[in-house]
């Protein structure tokens, strides 16, 4: 299998001062790709920051000969987004490539929570990803290229006890995603979603030493790259870790027709329910293309022709 390089190719990559967004830009620079280092250099919390952590990876990618430069933009932050894709510009000419990485925690139980722990998740996570795309995207559909990941989790693909606030922000991105794939289609734009488990500072107080060891960020980054190659899939949601990869969907059962008029009852509904609950029928909800609802539409057409 011949190599994949990134010669030429400009990238983005948030919270890149560490752990996994750190991972990436490192091996996308050995790889021959430009790297815009972003990290606003706060705490896990989303507290403080500094430029520190962005310069330090910059220096490290130019020990070995590639190029990089630091941002230290809040991605949550309209006018510091907007002077990230500016010097991005005014450095390089173009933008192929956004990993949107950065993250921060403020885990609670629900009870607890309190409006500015959810304000700040989703500032960080969902605005923090839609920003520097947004500001992208229109020099992505002037080039007719693109290639964007963006970073969900499973707290937001299944939840996690204490994680309301991020499960949100990480299922968002999804949604965001879902719509983008079919928008930059025909500028060959492409975006996927990267589902990671690693040792980062967001998870070192949580898991053993072994845990940690075996979860290595790097480990994730492989399977990152193939979704920003030029070949990349669209649409596809990877979970990775561990050095293991498995590819996540959203699906639906076939469905069931259960009538109209008079005939549909909540009674009625409740008589075909383990037909509609039935998990053996499951296939992907929906078709790249926007086709939505396909299932049930399936469901109507063959109740139909029984007539």
């Amino acid at each position: 299998m011949s190599e994949i390089r990134f010669d030429g190719r400009v990238a983005i990559v948030t919270g890149a001062g560490g752990g996994l967004g750190r991972c990436h830009a490192l091996e996308l620079a050995r790889r021959g790709a430009k790297v815009v280092i972003n990290d606003l250099g706060g705490s896990r919390d989303g507290s403080g920051g500094n430029s520190a952590a962005a310069e330090a990876v910059v220096k490290e990618i130019e020990a070995f000969g590639g190029e990089a430069i630091a941002n230290g933009s809040s991605v949550s932050d309209v006018d510091g987004v907007k002077r990230m894709i500016d010097d991005t510009m005014a450095k390089w000419g173009r933008i192929d490539i956004i990993i949107a990485n950065a993250g921060i925690l403020r885990d609670r139980s629900f009870s607890k929570m309190s409006v500015e722990d959810i304000d700040l998740v989703l500032a960080v996570h969902l605005r923090g990803s839609f920003l520097p795309i947004h500001a992208a995207w229109d020099i992505m559909k002037a080039q007719n290229y693109g290639r964007i990941v963006v970073t969900t989790s499973s707290t937001g693909l299944y939840g996690n006890f204490g994680q309301a606030n991020y499960g949100a922000a990480k299922l968002g991105v999804v949604g965001m995603m879902n719509t983008l794939k079919i928008e930059g289609a025909k500028n060959d734009i492409k975006i996927n979603a990267v589902c990671p488990i690693a040792a980062t500072r967001m998870t070192e107080d949580i898991m053993s030493e072994q845990m940690l060891e075996a979860l290595k960020p790097e480990y994730v980054t492989p399977g990152v790259l193939n979704l920003v190659k030029e070949e990349a899939p669209t649409g596809m949601i990877l979970s990775a870790g561990a050095g293991a990869f498995s590819m996540a969907r959203i699906v639906e059962t076939a469905g069931v027709f259960v009538g109209q008029g008079e005939a549909l009852t909540v009674e009625a509904v409740a008589a075909k329910w383990d037909q509609i609950t039935d998990v053996n029928t499951t296939r992907p909800a929906f078709k790249s293309g926007g086709e939505h609802g396909q299932n049930i539409f399936a469901a109507v057409a063959g109740a139909a022709a029984k007539g």
